[in-house]
């Protein structure tokens, strides 16, 4: 069920007109409907609790999809833990009311500073992505009198069939250990004196829509589970990541929590694995829109121009990914349409919300840039000295506003001229 509908002509967000929104917040706006928020972790919490080998399981939220402080806490408070992969996203996610013991580290570049920080926190686990860095972990863990658990970062060689910039699972990623040596690294970790070997992680990309490369990754894990037994290393949970795909198009099939889940559980079943997740798009993306003006219409002989008032520097995925997001009329007129690309006022030909999308709108029309609520404001900048957009929440017939929109003078506070 979408949260975001027509009602009598106009488009809401749960109980709220988003022209209402747009007159009161102003735009570019982040529009987040919490029950589409509640009602997406819910489905995960759900199909775990109805498996046996899910009863137990941590889901831990990508915080980098989306890191609103609102977000996180409400999550928080849904009993969800987090996947964090820097020593910011440590510190807002402590902000935000986590609890660290159910907080996993991943990445491939943490800093001594970040370990020690994460050890003094008391994190549930670190997802370790290279040799350097169990060592270095192992080093910092002694100086601060802690032991870390860690599990590796297994990178199975698996194709998600994503975009090549989000697939993270094939030899040729930064992430992860390779497989074929991952055997090696887990003796070693099992040897360090300040190392507790915990788990396995395992993450193959994002934006996945076929769930056959999870359950293809998996026996492939469960392999070296059975191996590190044998050799009396023991494992307590298997990390799944995360990836699981949203719809982008409205006519664009999606793949069920459970059509997702249900093919691993059922391999994992008598194997007294606790199960870690790590979702974020799937639990923020369709949560959320961005809510933005027609500034002028400008016709050419090859295409025709929507220019509005966000841009690539507030929505940064289709300038990066090509990615698509579906782009409406919040109050759709009838009649005839014409192809735009609708474009953003910052100075760079990749300055694009849409291409060619068919729309009938006039100068000063409110359009919303669906699906994006992950990888939306958490990816957004000051490019071109603009301000990041206001974020709000909409609660039934409330609405919240959750970060306040920058202003110009904030942007060049941290400067300084030269002396004369």
């Amino acid at each position: 069920m979408s949260h975001f509908a027509i009602r009598d002509g106009v488009l809401y967000a749960e109980s709220v007109a988003l022209p209402a929104i747009a007159e009161q917040f102003g735009t570019p706006a982040y529009v987040y409907s919490r029950a589409s928020l509640v009602a997406s972790l819910q489905e995960f919490l759900e199909v775990l609790d109805g498996h046996p080998a899910g009863r137990g399981a941590l889901v831990c939220y990508a915080a980098k999809a989306n890191s609103n402080l609102a977000i996180l806490n409400l999550f928080a408070r849904m009993g969800a833990g987090f996947d964090i992969v820097s020593g910011g996203e440590l510190q807002r996610v402590l902000a935000a009311g986590a609890d660290p013991r159910k907080v996993v580290f991943s990445g491939v570049g943490k800093a001594a500073a970040e370990m020690k920080m994460a050890l003094d926190a008391g994190i549930f686990c670190f997802n370790i992505e290279s040799a350097p860095e169990l060592e270095r972990l192992n080093e910092i863990a002694g100086h601060c009198g802690r032991t870390a658990r860690v599990s590796l970062r297994v990178n199975p060689n698996v194709d998600p069939k994503t975009h090549p910039y989000i697939s993270t699972g094939l030899k040729e990623a930064k992430f992860g250990v390779a497989y074929e040596g991952a055997l090696a690294l887990y003796r070693r970790a099992a040897a360090l004196p300040n190392i507790d070997v915990a788990g396995i992680d395992c993450h193959i990309g994002s934006q996945l829509l076929d769930p056959a490369p999870f359950v293809e990754a998996l026996e492939r894990i469960l392999a070296l589970v059975d191996q590190l037994t044998a050799e009396g290393i023991g494992i307590n949970h298997l990390d799944l990541g995360g990836g699981l795909g949203i719809k982008y198009k409205a006519d664009q099939a999606e793949p069920t929590v459970a059509s997702y889940l249900t093919p691993l559980l059922d391999k994992l079943t008598g194997r007294g694995l606790q199960v870690v997740l790590e979702p974020g798009r799937r639990l923020v993306g369709n949560a959320g829109l961005l809510l933005t003006r027609v500034e002028f219409l400008k016709p050419g002989e090859g295409k025709n121009f929507a220019i509005i008032d966000a841009a690539m520097n507030d929505l940064m995925r289709p300038a990066l990914y090509e990615a698509w997001h579906d782009i409406v009329p919040v109050v759709p007129r009838g009649g005839a349409t014409r192809d735009y690309d609708v474009v953003g006022p910052v100075c760079e030909s990749g300055d694009f919300l849409g291409l060619a999308r068919p729309l009938n709108i006039e100068p000063g029309d409110l359009l919303a840039v669906m699906s994006a609520g992950a990888y939306g404001m958490a990816m957004s900048s000051n490019y071109n000295t603009r301000p990041r957009a206001v974020e709000v929440m909409v609660d039934g017939d409330r609405v919240h506003q959750i970060r306040r929109r920058e202003t110009v003078a904030e942007l060049y506070a941290g400067e300084q001229v030269l002396p004369a």
